[in-house]
């Protein structure tokens, strides 16, 4: 948890840090120059060094109160004093952009890439940073350019992969996408199996809204290959229906409510969203949700999402009585019921006009938030509970405790 905190505020103050060690390396060369017995007198040097590091104390003064613009003012003295000090502009052109000033930090950043007289190792972090510029600015032609302008002068940059997969995916090419998330797996320790399977997903999807089918699933297949996410399986279970494997398909929806009953819900949704011309399709769909009625009674208890997808399914048919019949039999079965089940059952009375139940269960529902509004969770892990915890039964962290008042 140290080792995040630190990280954290070297993150938030990255500028202030920057101007430090500026400062630390003006002493550097100071010392350096000294040494080498440069032509200039003792005194004169002093006043030079004098100078600089009041400017940089001021500058880093400036950061740290969050005064962006009197920083740069400092920042341009420094560089009108010595105008060989890259690091300097470097800092100058990130303040620029951090203030949202994009031609001058481009302007910077060019003129730096531009001398003769700097190693490859500066002039590929200042294309970088102008890298940054025009990503920051909106420009992502020239963002994307730059970035692999970059990788052509050194491929094992990550936080630039990282840019260029984020801008990409932004963009839904999934096609470049997949190129650098694969190229990031050979150079990142974080795992990127996940990701690359909601790519091949978003592949397989637009061959799928094209009836090219047998590329559909072969994306599909390499998704599985990385990793089997929700995404995939609703896809191929789209992919079934269409095909007519109601066998398969009725396989994986039972896998899906065993694996991710939380997605049930959002499964029939997208099951719906079909563009194609192909009635059989509804006809198929229709089957499967008569067989997802037909799964016993018992595989919901404790289970609220399925009560909740069973509810809807009934609702979409008109079968508003079947719904507030089995609706109600549930409840009186389970006395532990969130706010949401209870809201879904007022709109199901309030539909047959059961007005007077509809208004028992709401002053139930009223008086239940009322004595429970005040909650508790963890802000490092997100832990709710109605209990007052001063450490976490969690993550374990103290002091982490936050007030959630819920309506």
């Amino acid at each position: 948890m140290t080792v995040e905190i630190a990280v954290r505020w070297l993150s938030d103050h990255s500028l202030s840090v920057a101007a430090g060690v500026i400062t630390v390396i003006l002493l550097y060369y100071y010392f350096v120059d000294r040494n080498k017995g440069v032509n200039l007198s003792k005194k004169y040097r002093n006043s030079i060094f004098e100078v600089q590091s009041k400017i940089f104390l001021n500058a880093t003064h400036y950061l740290i109160a969050g005064e962006k613009d009197l920083a740069i003012k400092e920042f341009l003295n420094a560089v009108e004093l010595n105008k060989e000090t890259i690091d300097t502009y470097m800092t100058l052109g990130r303040l620029f952009r951090s203030n949202g000033e994009i031609e001058k930090a481009v302007s910077i950043h060019r003129s730096i890439i531009a001398r003769d007289n700097i190693s490859e190792s500066v002039r590929l972090e200042a294309l970088k940073e102008l890298a940054r510029d025009f990503d920051k600015g909106g420009f992502l032609e020239k963002a994307l350019s730059t970035y692999k302008d970059v990788l052509r002068l050194n491929k094992e940059q990550v936080d630039v992969i990282k840019a260029l997969c984020r801008i990409y995916e932004d963009l839904e090419d999934w096609d470049e996408a997949l190129n650098f998330r694969l190229m990031l797996t050979k150079l990142s320790s974080e795992n990127q199996s996940e990701t690359i399977s909601h790519i091949y997903v978003e592949q397989a999807k637009r061959a799928f809204d094209k009836e090219d089918y047998s590329i559909c699933w072969e994306k599909l297949e390499n998704a599985f290959r990385y990793s089997p996410s929700v995404s995939a399986k609703i896809l191929q279970l789209k992919y079934y229906l269409v095909l007519g494997k109601m066998d398969d398909a009725k396989a994986l929806m039972v896998e899906m409510i065993n694996e991710h009953e939380l997605f049930i819900s959002f499964m029939f949704t997208s099951l719906q969203d079909f563009k194609g011309e192909m009635p059989e399709y509804f006809e198929r769909l229709d089957i499967l949700k008569d067989y997802f009625l037909t799964i016993e009674k018992t595989s919901e208890e404790g289970r609220p999402t399925m009560v909740l997808s069973r509810v809807q399914l009934l609702k979409d048919r008109g079968n508003i009585e079947e719904a507030y019949q089995f609706y109600k039999g549930w409840l009186d079965e389970n006395k532990t019921q969130s706010e949401v089940l209870k809201m879904e059952y007022i709109k199901l009375l309030i539909s047959l006009n059961k007005n007077d139940e509809a208004i028992t269960e709401t002053d139930s529902l009223l008086r239940g938030l009322q004595s429970s509004s005040t909650k508790h969770y963890c802000s490092n892990c997100g832990f709710s509970s109605d209990e007052v915890f001063w450490r976490c039964p969690q993550c374990y962290e103290w002091e982490t405790i936050n007030f959630r008042l819920n309506i």
